[in-house]
C-alpha cells in the first residue's frame, strides 16, 4: 500500500497543467487554460484545466479529475502505475516497504535501461517517417490501400529502405548493444559465442512499411513490417524485449483511446492494417493483437477504457480457433456489466474489405449483430459433439465445464448453468452436484504408485507431482518410441516450442484438428506460446501440471515417459504421415463415389500427386535420419 500521506505529498508538488498540457493543446483563458477535451469528440473547447484547484472539467462530457485521474483515464494506466509515472517526473521515490535497497535500486537500473531501449527505437520510428516521405514506392503502396497522408502522421506509419545497414546512418555507433537489444539490428554469430569482430551485424527491417508500437503512454516499444510486394514473412515483427511483449500489448490502442470513448467499444481485429484501414473509414477504435492469441493481458487493458469488446475474426477454422482463444481470454473478466460479442464475418471479407464494399452503416450492423459470450461458450463447448446423442451431450458438458467454471459469480454464470443444463438434458441441480462432485476430485490428492509398483503411501502426495515424475523418467541415452505419429509430433513440439512457428498454417490446422487428446494439447501448447513465448520443458512441465483446465489424458500425453530426441526433420517426418493418412482417407472416399465430373476427376489427380510427392519426402527425411 502506497501512504496516503505520499500521495497527497505528490499531487502537491505536480502541476496538472504541465501533466494534461503534455497530451492537449491548452490555451490562457482568464484564471485557468482551455482546450479541446481528449475524452470525447469536440470542435469547440470545452475542457478547463485550473492551476488553482490543480484540476480539470470537461463542460461537454463531464470529464473530472486531478492529475492521478488523468493518466488512469486518458492512458488506461492502474493507479500504481500513475503513482510510478508522476513520481518519476518529480524526482519521487514510491515507498516500497517490502522492497530492499539492492531491489529498489534493480528496479531503478531496470526503469532506466528501459528508456533507453524506448528513446533508441523512438529515434529509428522518426528515421523511418522521414524515409517514407522520401519513397514514391512506399507512398504509392499506402494510396493504393486508400490511406491518406494524414491517418499515415495519426499512426506514425514510415519506410524502412532496402540496404542491409541502414540505421548506421541515424546512431553514431552501429555496433551499440541497445540496437541490438531493442530488436532494430540482428547480430550474426553471437550465440554462437564468436569474437566480436566476426559477428555480423544488419537491419532486421528492410524495404518494409513500418508501424510503430506504442504502449499506452505513447512510447515507442517495437515495430511491426509490411512487405511492400510479395516475400516473406508477409509481417514481420520485432522480438520480445524488455519493453515489449507480444502477449501484453495491443496495436493502436494509444491512438485508440478517443475512439474508443467515442464509439463505446473496442473492435479487436487481426492486423496492423486492419486497424489504420478501419480509422481510415470511421472506426477509431480499432486495435489488433500482435499476430498472437488473444490473451488475459489484452482484455485486462482493454477494459480499462471500455466495458465493451467487440472480437472480429475471419470465419474459416484458423478463426474459429482464434475465437476459441479470445473467450477463455474473457471469461474471468465477464462480469454482469460487460459485454464480449464475437464478430464472424463472410469468408470472402475482413472489416477493411466489407466497409468498402457495403459502407460503414452495414458494418456497424454486423457488429450489433455480433455473437454474445453467452452463446459463443455454448458453440465452443459443443465443437465435434452430436448432441442428439448422450455420449455427444456429456462431452459438450465436460468440455463446457472448464469455460463455466471461470466465469466470475454473477448472473450470467446462473443463466449459462441453466442453459447448458437444458442443452445436455440434464435437470440443474443434478448437473450442479456432479459439477461439484468433480471438483472436489480434482482437488482431493491423487494416489499414485510408488517406483515399485505399489500404491503411494499416505503422505506421498505431498511430493511434488513433477519430482515423482523425475524419479521414473527413463535414463538418459535411453529412447522411448511413441505409439503414434501423433504421440511423436506433440511430444516433439512440447519438447522444443519453437519449432511451431517454423511451421505452416496447413501445418497448424492439420495439427488442431487432430482428435483427442492430441488435438487439446496442441491447442493448450499454442496459447501458452501466445503468452509466453517459447519456454523450456521443465517450465512446461511444472505449468501442464497447475493447469486443470487441460484434460489429464492429454496432460498425460505431453508429459511423457521421456520427451524424445529429435530434429526438426522428425517433426516434419511425423506430420508428413499424419498428411499422408488423411490423403489416403480422401482419395478411398473419392474412389468409393462414382468419379464422373471433371472437377472430381481433377481432385483426385491432385491427391494423388500430392501423396506421391510426400512418399518421395519422407523416403528423403527417413534416409537422412541418424541411426540409434
Amino acid at each position: 500500500m502506497i501512504p496516503h500521506g505520499f500521495i497527497q505529498d505528490l499531487l502537491s508538488r505536480t502541476d496538472v497543467v504541465e501533466v494534461v498540457g503534455r497530451h492537449v493543446e491548452l490555451k490562457k483563458a482568464g484564471i485557468n487554460f482551455k482546450g479541446l477535451c481528449p475524452f470525447h469528440g469536440e470542435k469547440t473547447p470545452s475542457f478547463i484545466v485550473s492551476p488553482s484547484r490543480q484540476t480539470y472539467h470537461c463542460f461537454g462530457c463531464g470529464a473530472h479529475g486531478d492529475a492521478l485521474r488523468f493518466l488512469t483515464e486518458h492512458h488506461g494506466l492502474s493507479f500504481i502505475e500513475a503513482v510510478k509515472d508522476l513520481a518519476q517526473s518529480t524526482g519521487m521515490v514510491v515507498p516500497e516497504d517490502d522492497a530492499s535497497p539492492a531491489e529498489r535500486a534493480q528496479a531503478a537500473q531496470q526503469r532506466e535501461r528501459e528508456s533507453s531501449l524506448s528513446d533508441v527505437l523512438t529515434r529509428a520510428s522518426e528515421h523511418y517517417r522521414r524515409q517514407l516521405k522520401g519513397s514514391p514506392r512506399a507512398v504509392d503502396y499506402l494510396k493504393r490501400r486508400g490511406l491518406t497522408g494524414e491517418i499515415a502522421l495519426r499512426y506514425g506509419l514510415g519506410y524502412a529502405p532496402e540496404g542491409w545497414r541502414g540505421l548506421a546512418s541515424v546512431f553514431p555507433r552501429y555496433d551499440d548493444p541497445l540496437l541490438a537489444e531493442s530488436g532494430l539490428v540482428i547480430v550474426q554469430g553471437a550465440d554462437e559465442g564468436k569474437p566480436e569482430a566476426e559477428q555480423k551485424r544488419y537491419d532486421r527491417f528492410r524495404d518494409r512499411i513500418m508501424f510503430p508500437i506504442r504502449n499506452v503512454k505513447g512510447e515507442v516499444i517495437g515495430f511491426g513490417g509490411r512487405v511492400l510486394d510479395q516475400g516473406e514473412p508477409k509481417y514481420l515483427n520485432s522480438p520480445e524485449t524488455p519493453v515489449f511483449h507480444k502477449g501484453r500489448e495491443l496495436y493502436g490502442l494509444f491512438e485508440a483511446r478517443t475512439g474508443l470513448r467515442q464509439k463505446g467499444y473496442a473492435l479487436v481485429t487481426e492486423g496492423y492494417m486492419d486497424v489504420v484501414a478501419l480509422a481510415q473509414l470511421g472506426f477509431p477504435n480499432a486495435v489488433a493483437t500482435l499476430g498472437t492469441a488473444c490473451t488475459d493481458d489484452h482484455v485486462s487493458k482493454l477494459l480499462r477504457f471500455t466495458e465493451q469488446v467487440v472480437f472480429s475474426f475471419d470465419g474459416d477454422a484458423a478463426g474459429r480457433r482464434a475465437a476459441g482463444r479470445a473467450l477463455e481470454a474473457a471469461l474471468p473478466y465477464a462480469s454482469d456489466t460487460r459485454s464480449f460479442r464475437f464478430l464472424f464475418l463472410p469468408p470472402e471479407h475482413d472489416p477493411d474489405s466489407y466497409i468498402r464494399a457495403n459502407g460503414a452503416e452495414a458494418f456497424e450492423a454486423q457488429v450489433r449483430a455480433a455473437v454474445p459470450l453467452s452463446r459463443q461458450l455454448l458453440e465452443h463447448a459443443a465443437i465435434d459433439c452430436d448432441l442428439a446423442t448422450a455420449e455427444g451431450r456429456a462431452r459438450m458438458l465436460a468440455q463446457a465445464r472448464p469455460l463455466w467454471n471461470a466465469l466470475p459469480e454473477g448472473s450470467l454464470r446462473l443463466q449459462l448453468l441453466s442453459e447448458l443444463a437444458r442443452a445436455g438434458g440434464v435437470p440443474v441441480p443434478e448437473l450442479t452436484g456432479l459439477w461439484q462432485s468433480q471438483s472436489t476430485r480434482d482437488r482431493s490428492p491423487r494416489r499414485e504408485a510408488d517406483d515399485d509398483g505399489r500404491p503411494a503411501s499416505d503422505d506421498a502426495p505431498g511430493r511434488p507431482r513433477w519430482r515423482r515424475e523425475a524419479a521414473a523418467r527413463p535414463t538418459p541415452g535411453r529412447r522411448v518410441a511413441p505409439r503414434s505419429p501423433e504421440d511423436r509430433a506433440v511430444q516433439m513440439l512440447f519438447g522444443e516450442p519453437a519449432w511451431w512457428d517454423r511451421l505452416d498454417p496447413p501445418e497448424h490446422h492439420l495439427l488442431h484438428e487432430l482428435a483427442a487428446p492430441h488435438g487439446p494439447a496442441i491447442a493448450w501448447l499454442e496459447r501458452d506460446l501466445a503468452e509466453h513465448g517459447p519456454r523450456p520443458w521443465a517450465v512446461l512441465r511444472q505449468a501442464l501440471a497447475a493447469d486443470d483446465s487441460l484434460p489429464a489424458e492429454s496432460r498425460a500425453l505431453a508429459d511423457g515417459d521421456a520427451l524424445p530426441d529429435a530434429c526438426f526433420e522428425d517433426l516434419a517426418a511425423a506430420l508428413g504421415l499424419l498428411r499422408l493418412r488423411e490423403l489416403d482417407a480422401a482419395l478411398d472416399r473419392l474412389a468409393a463415389s462414382d468419379i464422373s465430373s471433371p472437377e472430381q476427376i481433377a481432385r483426385y489427380r491432385g491427391l494423388s500427386e500430392e501423396r506421391r510427392l510426400l512418399r518421395e519426402r519422407q523416403r528423403e527425411l527417413s534416409q537422412r535420419a541418424p541411426a540409434d
